[in-house]
Order: C-alpha cells, then sequence, then structure tokens
C-alpha cells in the first residue's frame, strides 16, 4: 500500500504540473471542455482521499489515463520527479500559528524532440487566515537542441521565475519550430534548384536565386518570438541580394520596398501561399 501511494503522489504531481501548464490554454484546442472536465475530477479524487485498495487502483487507473490524454494534447510529457520539503517554522512563528515550507522540486520530460530540466522552490507560508505560495528560485536546463531560438524565452521564464509561462510557451513554440522546418523542405523538395536552405534543415532561413538573373537573391528569414506574456508568434523578413547595377536601374523603387510589400503579401495569403507566391515570381523565367 505505501508503495502504491507514494507512485500515486507522484502521479499527481506531474498532473499538477501540466494542469498549471495548460491553465487558459489558447484558442486552437476543441477539446477544452475535457480538459476542464479532466482537472475537475482529478481534484475532485486527490480532495476525498483513498477509502480502499480497490479504490486506490480504480483512481490510479483513472488518474493514469488522464495524464495520458494531457501529455497526448499538449506534447510534454513528465518521466521523472522528486520532492523534498523542509519545515522552516521557527518557534515565534509556530506560537501566532504560522507555518512556514520550503519545497524542492527537480522534474525532467520532453517536449516532442525538446528535452528539458527544472529544478525550482515553493515557498509557502500558512496563517490561520490564507496560504500563500510563491517560485522562489527556478533553473531550467535545456538539453543541445536545433531549437537555437529557446534560450531567449527560457532566460526570460527563470528571471521572473514563471513555471506558466515557461509550460505554455514550450509547447507552441514547438509547434511553430516543427511547422517552420517543414514548409522550408516542402519549397527546397519542390524547388531544388531555385531554393536553399542556409543553415541546414533546421535553418531559420531559406533563399530563393534564379539562374536567369545572376547575383539577384531573395533571403526569407523566419524567427520565431516570445512576447512578454509568454506568446508565441512567427516573425518573417525579406531581405533582398541584387547587383548595385540593378539598383541603379530601379527607378520606382520596386527592390527597396520589396520587404514592406513582403509583409503585406503575408497578411493577405498567409505564410505558405506567400512564400510559393514569392518563389513563383523570382524563377518566372526558368518556368516559362
Amino acid at each position: 500500500m505505501d508503495a502504491e501511494l507514494a507512485e500515486v503522489r507522484a502521479l499527481q504531481a506531474e498532473i499538477a504540473g501540466l494542469r498549471r501548464a495548460c491553465e487558459n490554454p489558447p484558442a486552437p484546442w476543441e477539446e477544452k471542455s475535457r480538459v476542464q472536465k479532466s482537472f475537475q475530477a482529478i481534484h475532485q479524487f486527490t480532495s476525498e482521499g483513498w477509502k480502499s485498495s480497490k479504490d486506490l487502483k480504480n483512481q490510479l487507473g483513472h488518474l493514469e489515463s488522464e495524464l495520458s490524454f494531457l501529455s497526448t494534447l499538449t506534447g510534454i510529457n513528465i518521466r521523472n520527479y522528486s520532492k523534498h520539503t523542509e519545515d522552516l517554522t521557527s518557534t515565534e512563528m509556530a506560537e501566532k500559528s504560522i507555518r512556514k515550507v520550503l519545497q524542492r522540486h527537480r522534474l525532467s520530460g520532453n517536449c516532442h524532440m525538446v528535452t528539458f530540466q527544472l529544478e525550482f522552490q515553493i515557498l509557502e507560508i500558512q496563517n490561520k487566515e490564507r496560504l500563500s505560495s510563491a517560485v522562489t528560485d527556478l533553473n531550467i536546463i535545456m538539453e543541445p537542441t536545433e531549437c537555437s531560438e529557446l534560450s531567449e524565452f527560457v532566460s526570460r521564464a527563470e528571471e521572473r521565475k514563471d513555471l506558466f509561462m515557461f509550460f505554455r510557451s514550450l509547447h507552441f513554440f514547438v509547434e511553430w519550430f516543427e511547422y517552420r522546418k517543414r514548409t522550408f523542405k516542402h519549397f527546397k523538395e519542390k524547388y531544388p534548384d531555385a531554393v536553399y536552405l542556409l543553415e541546414g534543415p533546421s535553418s531559420c532561413s531559406m533563399g530563393i536565386r534564379s539562374a536567369s538573373r545572376p547575383g539577384f537573391e531573395l533571403v526569407i528569414v523566419w524567427r520565431i518570438q516570445t512576447d512578454e506574456d509568454g506568446k508565441v508568434f512567427p516573425k518573417l523578413d525579406l531581405l533582398t541580394k541584387v547587383p548595385q547595377r540593378a539598383l541603379e536601374l530601379d527607378k520606382n523603387r520596386a527592390i527597396e520596398a520589396a520587404p514592406l510589400s513582403f509583409r503585406t503579401l503575408l497578411g493577405v495569403l498567409g505564410i505558405e501561399a506567400a512564400l510559393e507566391s514569392l518563389i513563383k515570381s523570382l524563377c518566372a523565367e526558368e518556368n516559362n
């Protein structure tokens, strides 16, 4: 029974972490109501306690099912977890019915191909009226990955000691990274003579060149950014590489206006269609 209870507590901790990560999720999930019901059911189980060995096994099975569902939904899997609690209550605090506890947590997991380790501390202070808790230290270790842009928002999460932002942002960051990788790969395979990737398969830049116009190239720089609130979004810019003579002959300054025109095109067509249009416009002569 002790072993079973220990396993249940570990599962509860994992589910709690995922629950916090999924709070107030942005729209693309159509199963939001099911997530909320799952959280309510989990909370009900943990608050009622365990009445028998049979109940324990049934509830453990249910928790495992919900954990599997949440892992599939978010792409976040928690593999290992440990917790150490230290009572910091002094004699003076105890006399005033104040309890002070420091929790040290360690966990490791992954979100798709990105592997992470977290070490964080939570300080809880409880008196007769209320319980307050705060993350007092957060250390995030990301194993080497193709996502070089991760470091910026990881540093921000550590600085702000914001666990919620880390888990919320990580899922969407990885989704955008995979989408960018697939999109660039698609155009490289479709237009092998015109499209090249500056930094390999996981490049954040895609070049487009024209065989009929030597020295004339376009470069798409696709960054994945995270704002102060942890919202993840793509940012695409167009750079031009053209001979000096072409710039001199461009009386209408079409080349100079190309980056702004590209952003307008993105807003109208979307990412994939805008890139397709750009490639076709530069390589029109080769295709004719």
